[in-house]
């Protein structure tokens, strides 16, 4: 029973029901025998999987060495090397924002929460404010993240679905460029490929973890293509998730000067130009359906 109390322990830890098993205790030819029920989980049966210490240490690990092949093979600054390599480990963990579990989202969100208003720091003297200023729009910006944006994706999100997905570690990356200012485009895009790399860092182990090599065949789990994928299956959450990455990719192309602001001028005439494109086709397509009627 003391087993049992264990196997529980971890399996509410880790936010996973557990599942049961029959286990007999008695004599051989004797009549008594008693049987409990136990907790099955994953460590009871043999199975590994990629849970919260896993990512971590991993993005972590990948953090070290892609830092320190930014410091030592391309010669940026340690201060940076070590910024990329933080936000690789971090960035680890940013898929189990969907997470069911209390820990990973807990974890995930405090970190994010800190590193958001640390990133933006040259915008904040970008914009002249006072450090007084500075401090009152962090501490709005870490409650918003820790509570506001925590409380969406917990609400609104489903554990492995789009924001398990190659767009959204684009998306992560864009925010990233986005938010860390700097006057080299190389440093912004070295930070920025940083988060892109630790993020489909946890998105392989998910992969590579749904696969069970525990046994004596080869089992692939329900789990497998959930991860590493380009859509999902609710087309809301895709169109959802790529209209963000084409939002986020104009305003990266607009802040690198590769293409001109939309003013507000010139939105009225674009839209007037779509209407009348949309115009000239319905009357296309009614002509030839007149057509094809009067044959």
């Amino acid at each position: 029973m003391l087993l049992a109390s264990k196997q529980l322990a971890w399996a509410k830890m880790v936010g996973r029901a557990p599942e049961y098993k029959e286990i007999g205790l008695g004599a051989f030819g004797g009549s008594l025998h008693y049987t409990s029920r136990v907790p099955e989980t994953a460590v009871s049966r043999g199975r590994a999987l990629a849970d919260f210490k896993t990512h971590i240490t991993a993005s972590t690990v990948l953090g070290i060495t892609y830092g320190a092949a930014g410091f030592y093979l391309y010669g940026i600054s340690l201060p940076h090397s070590v910024v990329a390599g933080t936000l690789c480990s971090v960035a680890g963990m940013l898929p189990d924002l969907d997470s069911d579990s209390g820990v990973p989202l807990r974890e995930t969100m405090c970190f994010v929460a800190v590193l958001v208003p640390m990133l933006t720091l040259r915008r904040f003297y970008q914009f002249g404010w006072t450090p007084e200023t500075m401090a009152f729009v962090a501490g709005v910006m870490y409650v918003a993240i820790r509570f506001g944006i925590g409380f969406l994706f917990k609400r609104f999100t489903k554990h492995r679905g789009m924001w398990h997905s190659f767009p959204a570690a684009l998306i992560a990356g864009m925010i990233t460029y986005l938010l860390c200012l700097s006057p080299e485009i190389g440093i912004r895009a070295f930070k920025a490929w940083a988060v892109v790399l630790g993020f489909v860092s946890h998105l392989f182990l998910d992969e590579i973890y749904s696969v069970d090599l525990n046994g004596k065949k080869i089992r692939i789990k329900k789990s497998s293509g959930t991860a590493m994928k380009f859509l999902g299956d609710n087309m809301i959450a895709n169109v959802l998730a790529y209209g963000v990455l084409v939002g986020l990719g104009y305003l990266v192309l607009v802040d690198r000067g590769m293409i001109a602001e939309i003013q507000p001028e010139n939105m009225s005439a674009g839209f007037q130009s779509i209407a009348d494109a949309l115009g000239r086709t319905a009357e296309f397509v009614n002509e030839a359906a007149q057509q094809q009627t009067s044959r």
